[in-house]
């Protein structure tokens, strides 16, 4: 039995703002570490939607169930509450309502924000209106935090994403032999890559033991080794097979051959009628300069010969003799990335026939609510500029096109950083809903709260399956605004954006510094597009969008929390009027 059991209305109230919280938490916020996989096609829609719910679910239940400091102690001490926790309770409530209504906005228009800074504000807002402005702590390890990560997170990610792939853009990507260089950096580059998500496990996840110094470097190099070996052993020799010697015979469970694959014979010609399973191309839909100068000048000239009807000019009776050029054809595509890309932005299957309430129509819209975000094609959608008008062809054509088989290099080791990064994202930030959560519940519970709570299992997997959810539904938004509308992104590409933001996120964390996984990732991106050529490379329109969006978080949130909070204490008590009244 609840000792606030009077309050039951504003805990039921609490439990859907969490909920839609930790929905939005999913829809904006994991959306980020899968948006460059996705967007460089080394991902589908769909196997990004069910690496990333597998490993934030993980992260969320099996490395977050630990006592730890929740985000309020951060900013308002719980000691002014003591003597009315109800007051706190009330507080929690509109914290998650603040966070959970700017956050829905912010994803319904594609805007990656920080779900910690929203959270933030929202403790802000509810602590000024509750215990007064002064009582906040506006310090370094407060709201000061929120400041310095606007500047510390994107600016240390993009230079990390610049200087990690100009290294790999001259080393390996220009050269001639790209892809043998390619092949002989995937060592060195998963050895570092499997170092550094493994100190960020260990230094942001796990906090269940105290482990000393040398004992993490020795889990850190012997993770590194192991995986390195193993990659090594048996992925290396699968890749040199089917890109090197270009076996058509080769199939995906050949991988467990390990090194004997260099002993399989060349394969046999391929017969008449069968295609070679080619690699993807991973710059289908984006031109080169040349390219994109070849296709403007058709379309110019095309437009020159016709009148505004679409129609040849009339020369009239004193023009008989002119000769007039032939109509406009085609020009020749010799290649098929010449073509603009036109896909459907939507997968979803057809309705099937019958009533609305025959049963495979009902299951069909419910799949089009639970499946919503896996069925859409987000890069046909990154073509449209539906928030900023920018020039995105001549953005993309100013980007290096390197080879197809080098890029392919690099898929494994991004689709690796995305996930040891998302199930790092559940681990974490799953506090941002639950946390507030959490010790609203405490105090509905037992009456009061202390300044650590014991997460109970229960609303960790509350967390996690609405933030899962969250991401299925409509994580589709923020992964269309962080991919190719703000510079191209191939696997290369993506690989150092992933490598750069988690290793902002992993010098963060020892020096105590806040940084947010949206400004991480999205400072990377703009660090590897400059590192493309000049700043046009990116979007400028869009990065300033984003950043405003950054900007605006606490102050709006706050001011959602913080009316809410001060209409709310200070509302007459209708009750005891009516009783005066009558009396």
């Amino acid at each position: 039995m609840a000792v606030l059991h009077k309050y039951d209305y504003i805990f039921a109230i609490t439990v859907i703002f969490a909920f839609l919280d930790a929905w939005n938490i999913g829809a904006n916020d994991v959306a980020n570490s899968f948006a460059t996989s996705v967007s460089s096609r080394s991902l589908t829609m769909k196997q990004a939607m069910a690496i990333a719910s597998v490993c934030e679910f993980a992260g969320s239940v099996a490395v977050g169930s630990r006592v730890a400091d929740t985000v309020r102690t951060k900013i308002i001490d719980p000691i002014h509450y003591r003597d009315s926790p109800a007051v706190l309770l009330m507080a929690m409530m509109c914290t998650v309502f603040g966070s959970s209504v700017f956050l829905t906005v912010a994803t319904r228009y594609g805007m990656p924000v920080s779900t910690t800074h929203s959270v933030i504000g929202g403790l802000v807002g509810a602590g000024t209106a509750s215990i007064g402005i002064t009582n906040i702590n506006w310090g370094w390890t407060g709201v000061a935090q929120v400041m310095a990560a606007w500047i510390i997170a994107p600016g240390i990610a993009g230079v990390f994403g610049a200087l990690l792939f100009l290294f790999t853009k001259f080393m390996v990507l220009v050269k001639r032999n790209a892809v043998r260089r390619a092949m002989y950096s995937i060592p060195f580059y998963t050895f570092m890559t499997v170092a550094a998500l493994t100190m960020l496990v260990v230094w942001k996840g796990v906090h269940t033991a105290d482990l000393s110094d040398q004992v993490v470097l020795i889990i850190i190099f012997v993770t590194a080794t192991v995986f390195t070996a193993l990659h090594s052993f048996f992925v290396l020799p699968y890749l040199w097979v089917r890109i090197i010697r270009e076996d058509w015979t080769l199939k995906w469970y050949h991988l467990c051959w390990g090194p004997f694959l260099f002993k399989r014979p060349l394969p046999p010609p391929t017969p008449i009628g069968l295609f070679k399973p080619a690699i993807k191309d991973f710059y289908r839909g984006h031109l080169t300069a040349e390219e994109l100068s070849y296709v403007r000048a058709s379309e110019s000239l095309m437009q020159s010969i016709q009148t505004p009807n679409g129609e040849p000019p009339d020369q009239g009776d004193k023009d008989e003799d002119l000769i007039l050029p032939p109509p406009a054809q085609p020009l020749p595509m010799t290649a098929p990335h010449y073509q603009r890309e036109s896909r459907p932005e939507c997968l979803a299957p057809p309705r099937p026939p019958g009533p609305w309430n025959r049963p495979s129509v009902l299951a069909w819209r419910l799949n089009r609510f639970m499946l919503r975000g896996i069925e859409k094609d987000v890069v046909s959608m990154q073509k449209r500029n539906a928030v900023l008008k920018w020039d995105l062809e001549d953005m993309h054509a100013r980007a290096s096109h390197f080879d197809n088989r080098a890029e392919y290099m690099y898929s494994a080791l991004q689709i690796l950083t995305a996930a040891a990064a998302s199930f790092t994202h559940g681990a974490n930030d799953v506090a941002n809903a639950i946390g507030p959560f959490t010790t609203a519940y405490e105090v509905w519970q037992r009456g009061s709260a202390g300044l650590t709570v014991q997460v109970p299992i229960w609303i960790l997997c509350f967390g996690g399956a609405a933030i899962v959810l969250g991401l299925l539904t409509y994580g589709y938004h923020v992964m269309r605004t962080l991919g190719n509308r703000l510079t191209l992104i191939s696997p290369s590409r993506g690989f150092c954006m992933e490598l750069a933001s988690a290793s902002t996120i992993l010098v963060a964390t020892r020096l105590a510094l806040p940084v947010s996984t949206t400004q991480c990732i999205t400072g990377a991106t703009v660090g590897v597009g400059l590192a493309n050529g000049d700043w046009r490379c990116i979007n400028p329109k869009l990065v300033a969008w984003i950043y405003m969006g950054w900007l605006i978080t606490v102050p709006i949130t706050a001011l959602l929390s913080g009316g809410l909070m001060g209409l709310m204490l200070n509302a007459p008590s209708w009750a005891d009027t009516a009783s005066s009244r009558s009396g």
